[in-house]
């Protein structure tokens, strides 16, 4: 597995954060704090095989979906 490194946004403050992901053969879903303001950001890492690229999603941990 290859270790990606990434500057995301924090969806709370807006401030970069570094976060390294692996690019396992299944999805992952997971939680971690900004560095700034200590709010949780809710990461998505999914592994596109047919385009051969890594996607990662970053919103916050209390965002609704409908």
């Amino acid at each position: 597995m290859k270790a990606i490194f990434q500057t995301v946004n924090c969806p709370f403050c807006g401030y970069p954060s570094d976060i390294c992901v692996e690019a396992s053969d299944e999805d992952q879903d997971y939680v971690e704090d900004c560095s700034n303001c200590c709010n949780p950001m809710h990461i998505r890492v999914h592994k596109d095989d047919l385009q051969h690229r890594v996607q990662i999603f970053v919103d916050a941990d209390d965002e609704q979906y409908y």
